[in-house]
């Protein structure tokens, strides 16, 4: 629990008992109804963040929220890095965790188990042998007793609260046909040894009392829970982004104490502790170099595609890479007060803050639910009024709270996900869940990380200018082979180039790394020099005119100039820079295509950004550069403020708080898990025209969800009339119930053949 002003404390409660978006907001409009508070109930993360007056209490709080109907509790506080590691390796000795989703299971397995065989006896004539109804009400009651309980249960809660949702017209009709078949059983003729369910559509009145409809029940559940399942499924990673977060930090660090060396886990470090950093090693916390120099590689943590020389008093960040000399640092910030820290808070505020979206069927029952209900009431009382006697009318009645729950409601998200993201997989698209597809038919603008996003992430060889007579292959070789000696990004991209230019490089003598300069050496007999200008002047060579000009050309443009000399002349300047991926043009011409405004966002320089941008055809006054990790999220809110709906392109740690602020996040599959995790869909291939491919499919699966609930419910309406006046023959629920099935499957089969773009 922490402070946020004078006299208003902020807490964070787990809550339990949610089964859809709905539950949420009644949550916090009942928190906000309170004085002096301020609630946000997100059900994805199955969390609320409360800001609330002295006056107020936690428990308080907790005591609303369960006269709501749910549970509530503060979570544990969050371990360090260090001890998390502890505590996972501990738990790995003990034993696994409980599966929170077992129960859910095992009432599917249940579910399923049951019903298959229900279903098959009342659909199928030729297997209604004597007493076969007798059969069906012992398999079908466990499956509307135990494996249903879960919406009975939510059914009860949102109707102490004057409520209606899914659950309750999915409790409501399950009840009402398995209660009406126990009637029929036991006090009406649909217990009679020999009763059979002919497979006739005829529409004909009757007293109801020889009909059972325990298939429709048994089928309902069981097609609801296995929707549920795979929901519960998806929601469950809805944490992982922060558990990524905290892992890329290092777990041990080598402390100095004593003029010793002693490896000690990272949650035992403390501010002013001298740490020892390899070449290779993650930096253990926030601190200050006290002693040696390094170039150190931040680009998952601020977007900067060129590693950041450091020595003696320069600051450096927790979890990013040496990837140069050794290093001794004073760590000054640790816990929870590190950067690192500080970006997984701005990831859980952003998903926190990120309104779920509303289940589509929801949205539908409730309206239908109370319209449903109004209808099966009306329905009895006009056939009490008409004389028609007390069977007749409660036969009407309970009909038309039976026809109204169709079981294809349970298959039509489902099924279209499960064909939607299974063609994505194949395409290189991976959709976290039915939540991710509403947003895509809004967003308007794309904003686009270039670090590994637009451009390949990794420094890359563009360009050779030499001196006159200079033979460019030889400048290459001799550049090269020194370079290949080096371990620095930089230097290991020149010899990437010249590899892949002129062959087999070869090998140095006296190679020697000047720290922060570049790199000497004797090269086929020849004294060379790669690196900055400086490093020339430290030997009174300057750069020809013609190399001056091409340094500065690609300095401007926001790239990398290494000068390249050899017996006492300079001979060659190269230019060094993260290229932009072949694809990204493109990929921008199909981001247009759908509407969309794409918008370049990077920690890199503007000079960078700017040639990135003109080189892909993104508008120059739709660059934003030189931003830090928590400016992502603002200039990301700035946009949403502005009424725009904002979908987010990243693939580094630095992008994920921005990923899950977003309207919809898409992660390239190539990069971190923490942005991985954060976003709302994944380009498994890295290659960015896939984004234009995942909106394109997402607006088609949720188009074909949406045409599927159409569906869903319009067989049942259709069929209301029918019900209402007593005509309704078992045999018409049953069809109804199974031609709408047969459509959703379809409809949602369909979206097999979705394509991408012609490449």
């Amino acid at each position: 629990m922490t402070t946020t002003s004078p006299g208003a404390t902020e807490v964070e409660l787990a809550i339990g008992g949610m089964t859809c978006a709905s539950c949420a907001a009644r949550i916090e409009k009942k928190l906000n109804r309170m004085d002096g508070v301020e609630a946000t109930v997100n059900y994805a993360t199955e969390k609320a963040k409360v800001a609330f007056q002295d006056d107020v209490s936690v428990q308080d709080l907790i005591a609303t929220v369960e006269a709501t109907g749910y549970t509530a509790q503060e979570p544990a506080p969050a371990a360090t890095a260090g001890e998390t590691a502890a505590a996972d390796g501990a738990g790995d000795g003990g034993g696994a965790t409980e599966d929170p989703l077992r129960p859910l299971r095992q009432r599917l397995i249940t579910a399923v188990t049951l019903a298959v065989p229900v279903i098959a006896l009342a659909m199928v004539p030729a297997l209604q042998f004597t007493n076969w109804q007798w059969l069906s009400l012992t398999l079908t009651a466990p499956v509307v007793t135990y494996a249903a309980w879960p919406f009975h249960r939510a059914a009860w809660t949102n109707a102490r609260h004057g409520a209606a949702t899914m659950d309750t017209l999915i409790s409501a009709g399950t009840l009402a046909a398995f209660l009406w078949s126990l009637w029929a059983l036991f006090f009406g003729t649909a217990g009679t040894p020999g009763m059979t369910h002919p497979f006739e559509l005829t529409v004909a009145r009757s007293d109801g009392a020889g009909n059972i409809y325990l298939e429709t029940a048994a089928a309902v559940t069981a097609f609801i829970l296995a929707g549920r399942y795979f929901e519960a499924r998806a929601k469950r990673k809805a944490g992982a982004a922060l558990k990524a977060l905290m892992e890329l930090g290092a777990k041990d660090v080598t402390v100095l104490r004593d003029g010793h060396e002693q490896t000690i886990p990272v949650g035992q470090l403390h501010v002013g502790d001298r740490f020892l950093v390899r070449p290779g090693e993650k930096i253990a916390t926030d601190g200050t170099v006290v002693d040696g120099a390094s170039a150190v590689d931040a680009a998952m943590l601020t977007g900067e595609s060129v590693p950041v020389e450091v020595s003696a008093g320069d600051t450096v960040t927790g979890a990013t890479l040496n990837v140069g000399g050794r290093l001794v640092v004073e760590a000054t910030r640790v816990g929870a007060d590190t950067q690192l820290a500080r970006m997984a808070r701005l990831v859980e505020d952003a998903q926190n803050g990120k309104a779920a979206a509303q289940r589509l069927a929801d949205r539908i029952s409730a309206v239908f639910v109370p319209i449903v209900i109004a209808l099966a009431l009306a329905t009895l009382g006009f056939w009490l009024g008409s004389g028609a006697g007390l069977t007749a009318a409660f036969t009407a009645a309970v009909a038309v709270l039976i026809i109204a729950c169709p079981c294809a409601l349970g298959l039509a998200t489902p099924t279209a996900l499960m064909v939607g993201t299974g063609r994505g997989a194949q395409l290189g698209i991976l959709i976290k869940g039915p939540e991710v597809l509403e947003t895509t038919r809004k967003v308007d603008t794309i904003v686009l990380d270039k670090t590994g996003t637009v451009t390949t992430g990794r420094m890359t060889l563009l360009a050779t200018h030499t001196a006159p007579g200079t033979d460019k292959a030889e400048a290459l070789r001799l550049a090269g082979a020194l370079e290949h000696a080096s371990e620095h990004p930089i230097a290991q991209a020149v010899a990437a180039g010249a590899g892949a230019e002129v062959g087999t490089l070869p090998t140095p003598e006296d190679f020697a790394n000047i720290a922060g300069l570049g790199v000497q050496g004797v090269v086929e007999g020849h004294a060379v020099l790669v690196g900055r200008e400086q490093l020339l002047a430290e030997w009174a060579i300057t750069l020809p005119d013609e190399l001056a000009r091409a340094k500065a050309a690609a300095e401007e443009a926001g790239r990398t100039a290494i000068a390249v000399a050899w017996d006492g002349a300079a001979r060659a300047v190269l230019e060094v820079a993260d290229a932009v991926k072949e694809t990204s043009p493109e990929a921008i011409r199909r981001l247009r295509a759908l509407g969309l405004t794409p918008v370049l966002l990077t920690g890199d320089n503007a000079a960078v950004a700017r040639t990135v941008a003109a080189e892909v055809g993104i508008d120059p006054d739709q660059v934003i550069a030189e931003v830090l990790p928590q400016d992502k999220v603002a200039v990301v809110r700035r946009l949403q403020k502005e009424g725009r709906s904002v979908a987010m392109v990243g693939d580094g740690v630095n992008d994920a708080a921005a990923l899950a602020q977003a309207d919809l996040g898409l992660a390239m599959g190539t990069g971190t898990d923490a942005a991985i995790e954060a976003g709302d869909l994944t380009l498994v291939r890295g290659d960015l025209r896939a984004a234009a491919d995942a909106i394109r499919l997402s607006r088609r699966t949720l188009g074909t969800i949406k045409s599927n609930l159409f569906w869903a419910f319009a067989y049942n309406v259709a069929a209301l009339p029918l019900a209402a006046g007593g005509l309704l023959n078992p045999m018409i629920a049953g069809a109804a119930m199974a031609f709408s099935s047969v459509f959703v499957v379809g409809n949602s089969l369909r979206l097999r053949g979705f394509q991408a773009a012609d490449k």
